[in-house]
């Protein structure tokens, strides 16, 4: 049976980033945080911190943290059926793709929050690879592109996201004077995500073409579109997010009808109590497709 005084001690450490503030939070000395976290290292007979070159779960001490907080949210809801038993706010630890959580995320939780009290802790990862993150035990539940459900957990539809190969009409004229085709995917400079953001290559494909082109990395959605906006590149860019900026003139698509959709599941893992039934609830009544083309 784990000893969950040591579970807390390891989330109150990697919330409040140290040990020394994590005692003030819990009350206790330094020393005896440490001895907590020493004595959990030593039941699991490895290492739940890594302390260089800065403080962070490893991955047995995610996968504790991830089981705490799912206890947490079950303890919340006897803590509802009893008022007497004092519980903490929940904390959701969930991963979701940059462009998710620029545009319709925080209107879709912002009441579920303040009204369930729950504190959030969000993972920004690429839709194509945050499944791994729920496989791993490293979060409580992801959105991504993924319909596939694993082991354990739920998958529900929430609709999909538009996207457009966005740039600059001058952009456009100078790199694309005859629209897209192989000449212009060879030299004109694309903005890419990250390295597993596969958005671009979906979008070359359709085309036909597989092979190389130049692009600039920018891990940041509203950096990604500040580089489009200057003339920097071209790139794959949700509706949502750039509609004022069409409107105005400032970005076209380069290929309107070969706008990609990208559906978006919710993935959680099952008995995680009827507080994440509820968020369940709240993001499948989102018609998500309807507010993104």
């Amino acid at each position: 049976m784990l000893d969950y005084k040591l579970l807390s001690a390891l989330a109150t450490v990697i919330e409040c980033g140290g040990f020394e503030r994590a005692g003030e939070a819990l009350g206790l000395s330094q020393s005896a945080v440490s001895q907590r976290i020493k004595a959990l290292e030593v039941r699991l007979g490895q290492p739940v911190l890594v302390r260089h070159p800065q403080l962070a779960a490893t991955p047995a001490g995610q996968r504790l943290l991830n089981h705490y907080q799912r206890v947490c949210l079950l303890e919340r809801e006897l803590g509802q059926a009893l008022p007497t038993l004092e519980v903490a706010s929940p904390r959701l630890r969930i991963a979701l793709n940059a462009d998710s959580l620029v545009t319709w995320w925080a209107s879709a939780v912002t009441d579920f929050c303040r009204r369930e009290e729950v504190l959030m802790d969000l993972v920004v990862e690429d839709q194509d690879v945050g499944l791994k993150r729920l496989r791993d035990g490293d979060v409580a539940a992801c959105l991504c592109a993924s319909d596939q459900p694993i082991a354990g957990a739920r998958c529900v539809p929430l609709g999909s996201m538009t996207y457009h190969p966005m740039a600059t009409p001058e952009y456009a004229a100078d790199h694309f004077p005859d629209g897209p085709c192989e000449a212009a995917f060879r030299r004109a400079p694309a903005i890419v995500y990250g390295p597993n953001d596969q958005l671009q290559h979906r979008f070359l494909a359709q085309f036909g073409y597989h092979g190389p082109f130049p692009y600039h990395l920018c891990p940041e959605s509203e950096g990604f579109v500040r580089l489009a906006s200057a003339g920097m590149g071209y790139g794959m860019m949700p509706m949502i997010q750039v509609r004022d900026a069409v409107r105005r003139g400032e970005l076209i698509s380069l290929a309107p009808q070969h706008a990609l959709e990208v559906p978006l599941y919710w993935h959680f893992w099952r008995h995680s109590g009827e507080l994440m039934e509820r968020l369940t609830r709240e993001l499948s009544a989102l018609r998500l497709g309807e507010a993104s083309g």
